[in-house]
């Protein structure tokens, strides 16, 4: 049985990992301190399911030496999979200080923690903000990633430059994943997906940033989890220190994704037209050639089809 400690585990994607691991046999401890980023009764509503099929939950904080440790000591991991992390670029800009800290420190305390335990392996959860403004598209994860927009950017690339040095110090097996954009049930309310469909549903109005030319590279969660458990399989078969994108592959412009939110709630948007947002970055692509060679992975929900399995699940939670 695959032992695996899970940090942020009762998130977005963390919930939906757990739940994967468990249904092919995993041992799942899940590390999460409930930041007050969005309510923790979602968080909680989350993470039940997981729970109520065996996993351990620890209520700790990575950047908490005693917390990190209390949590090994209970896993006992074979793979540690670190997902937790204060997200959002454009709450990166006012916090910055703390961005890094939890980001980068937190990551920190987790690899010491590892290398001190000889864990096998640490999967990671990167973004793919990590490419800037990169005028070269799409993403691959031999671009250059040193021109980072925002603070959080800046501390996922910080995040997989300490993961390289563990790799390299220490031998151990580090992978990290770029993730594009990731949507479904149980997404934070705060995303753009989440946020338009309430607000077109209920008639009122949505903040729309620039002219609607930016563009994502939408990833379904079904897809992100199947190149995650992928990633934990495969994790230092290539080098001891490996990126991967996990993308969608199909760049979609802020219009097209509105109008993609109309026809899901079959109502018209009103759009509340604002300036571009500092750190934003224009575009979104990931190259998915290594991905696939490596890995396996295959993206397979299409945007409209995703939103429409989101909204289901958004619609029987009200």
């Amino acid at each position: 049985m695959q032992r695996i400690l899970l940090t942020g585990g009762a998130g977005f994607i963390g919930s939906h990992l757990a739940e994967a691991l468990l249904a092919r046999g995993g041992a799942v401890t899940i590390l999460d301190n409930f930041a007050p980023f969005y309510p923790r009764a979602m968080k909680e509503g989350n993470v039940r399911p997981a729970l109520e099929r065996g996993a351990s939950l620890i209520e700790g904080d990575i950047t908490s030496p005693e917390d990190v440790a209390r949590a090994c000591d209970a896993a006992a991991p074979d793979v540690i999979v670190h997902l937790a992390a204060c997200a959002g670029v454009r709450p990166s800009i006012a916090q910055p200080a703390a961005y890094a800290h939890v980001n980068v420190v937190g990551t920190q305390r987790l690899l010491d923690a590892a290398v001190a335990r000889g864990v096998e392996r640490f999967i990671v959860a990167s973004s793919s903000s990590v490419y800037g403004n990169s005028a070269t598209v799409p993403f691959s994860e031999t671009d250059d990633v040193s021109r980072p927009i925002s603070p959080y950017a800046a501390t996922k690339v910080a995040t997989e430059l300490i993961c390289s040095t563990a790799a390299h110090l220490h031998g151990l097996k580090v992978t990290a994943l770029r993730f594009f954009t990731v949507f479904g049930p149980r997404q934070r309310p705060d995303l753009a997906i989440h946020k338009f469909l309430r607000r077109v549903a209920a008639g009122e109005a949505i903040p729309v940033y620039g002219d609607g030319s930016t563009s994502r590279d939408y990833t379904f969660i079904d897809d992100i989890i199947d190149g995650v458990l992928r990633a934990i399989d495969r994790c230092g078969a290539v080098e001891p220190f490996r990126c991967y994108n996990l993308g969608g592959e199909h760049p979609v412009t802020l219009s097209e994704m509105i109008a993609a939110v109309e026809e899901t709630v079959g109502r018209r948007a009103t759009i509340d037209r604002k300036e571009d947002q500092p750190g934003d970055v224009r575009r979104t692509w990931a190259d998915l050639t290594r991905s696939r060679a490596e890995l396996g992975y295959q993206p397979r929900t299409a945007l409209l089809e995703g939103m429409r399995r989101q909204w289901e699940w958004m619609r029987a939670g009200t």
